[in-house]
């Protein structure tokens, strides 16, 4: 009796380790398929030019602050058009 226990609890110890290695290896297979990293990649170039963007506004942002702090020590004002564009100032 002692002999048929040990063979049950061996075979049912062998099938379950069986079982959870089958699965883990499935897992790990999934993870590297060329559908799954293709996936990621394409997360992280998302997420990257995200940040690229958010970087470009903040660069925007502090040039536009740096203007205005040169403005504000030179007193002067803000161009209402762009150079070049708009009625010409008279010259006195």
């Amino acid at each position: 009796m002692k002999r048929f226990f040990w063979l049950l609890f061996g075979l049912g110890a062998g099938a379950a380790v069986g079982v959870g290695a089958t699965r883990w290896a499935r897992r790990q297979a999934q993870k590297v398929a060329p559908a799954t990293l293709a996936r990621e990649a394409k997360g992280g170039l998302l997420d990257l030019s995200k940040l690229v963007a958010e970087s470009i506004e903040e660069g925007k942002r502090a040039m536009a602050d740096a203007e205005q702090q040169a403005r504000d020590t030179l007193d002067e004002p803000e161009p209402s058009a762009p150079a070049g564009r708009g009625p010409a100032a008279p010259r006195g």
